[in-house]
């Protein structure tokens, strides 16, 4: 159910905006910590708009796992209208969660 609630979410970030992995890891009905967010991420159905997570300070923490999908993330994002500066997301683009 918890992984179901983080789809839930996700799914209601708008384009151009991101949400870091520790604030949806707090929002959820049972909260846990933005690394258990990330592991869940990484088995998102495909559906799941991924590229919208990011670390807190707006980084591709997904380029850990892989600097290919961390250069989607970024191409992703700027499609989306996303302000990028210096190699990670403007905290601009950050949305609370409290707001969707």
């Amino acid at each position: 159910m918890a992984r179901e609630d983080l789809w839930l979410w996700v799914r209601k970030i708008p384009a151009g905006r991101v949400v870091s992995y520790g604030d949806l890891g707090r929002v959820l009905p049972n909260p846990v910590s933005g690394l258990i967010v990330g592991r869940w991420m990484q088995a998102s159905p495909p559906d799941i708009p991924w590229w919208r997570v990011v670390g807190k300070d707006g980084s591709f923490l997904i380029g850990k796992q892989s600097p290919h999908l961390a250069n989607e993330q970024e191409e992703r994002l700027r499609a989306e209208g996303t302000k990028i500066e210096g190699g990670q997301v403007a905290l601009t683009a950050f949305i609370d969660l409290f707001e969707l």
